[in-house]
């Protein structure tokens, strides 16, 4: 078995575990809400530091040399030249309210470049994952199935995903470039969740996805998956995807969706 399979076989496991123990123990009422981050629209609960907390210690059992990146703090140096990079729940919102589209979110860095990832959708049913060099796989109960992304899409068919920031400018801004994107795509996708776009790309369910604001652990796993799937993952004018912005599509939709982006200046705020 080669490195990237081992990291994926033990990203998938524990994506599963984590995504069972928080359906499990999901108050009835709602989770906790025992903070908030950049603002009040930015959420923290009990359960995102559980879960990120149960996958690091999982993974430490296994790896104990491997460094990691977590969302909620779980950062940690290493000397394997392997860092796990985890979003313990990527769309904390829908969680809270008690909507499917959320997820847990690992991916395995080697030297800095994602080779492993692993993205579980509990109330889905959906695990997706993908290794470098070997494809985007779906599993379900039905089964297993490649993904590929859509190809072959004019700019003014593609049902595109997008996001928001969580602060009043940032969204303010980022409604003026939406102004500007759809009278010119099919239409647009708010789902809450960035990896759950990003899988939703992979699997042919959207043509394109951007957004600015989103963070490594993000779009770790995603990307590869998007990536493994035939698509492409940057920033805007070749930078690399990050916090200032990311876009996600099959080849010919992304120039497309770029060029169209580009005089917008989405990337500011």
């Amino acid at each position: 078995m080669s490195l990237p399979e081992e990291l994926l076989d033990l990203a998938v496991a524990t994506a599963r575990e984590a995504g069972r123990m928080l359906v499990d123990k999901r108050p009835a009422g709602g989770p906790d809400v025992v903070q908030t981050k950049s603002s009040p629209t930015d959420v923290v609960t009990q359960m995102d530091r559980a879960a990120e907390q149960l996958v690091i210690e999982r993974i430490r059992e296994a790896r104990p040399d491997d460094a990691f990146l977590g969302e909620e703090g779980g950062t940690r140096a290493g000397g394997s030249g392997v860092r796990w990079v985890i979003d313990p729940i990527d769309g904390t919102v829908n969680y809270l309210y008690d909507l499917p589209d959320w997820a847990v979110s690992i991916a395995a860095e080697v030297d800095g470049r994602a080779v492993a990832g692993a993205v579980e959708m509990p109330r889905r049913g959906e695990t997706y994952t993908a290794a470098r060099g070997g494809g985007a796989l779906l599993h379900t109960a039905a089964g297993t199935r490649e993904l590929r992304v859509n190809t072959g899409v004019p700019l003014g068919r593609a049902l595109v995903a997008t996001g928001f920031g969580y602060s009043a400018e940032r969204r303010a801004r980022q409604a003026g470039v939406l102004t500007g994107v759809l009278p010119h795509v099919r239409d647009i996708r708010r789902g809450g969740s960035c990896c759950v776009d990003l899988c939703s790309l992979a699997a042919g369910r959207v043509d394109a996805y951007y957004e600015r604001g989103v963070q490594a652990w993000d779009i770790a796993a995603g990307a590869l998956i998007v990536e493994e799937a035939g698509g492409r993952v940057a920033g805007m004018h070749g930078t690399p995807p990050g916090p200032e912005f990311t876009l996600a599509a099959a080849p010919d939709v992304f120039d497309a969706l770029h060029d169209l982006l580009s005089p917008l200046n989405p990337a500011q705020d």
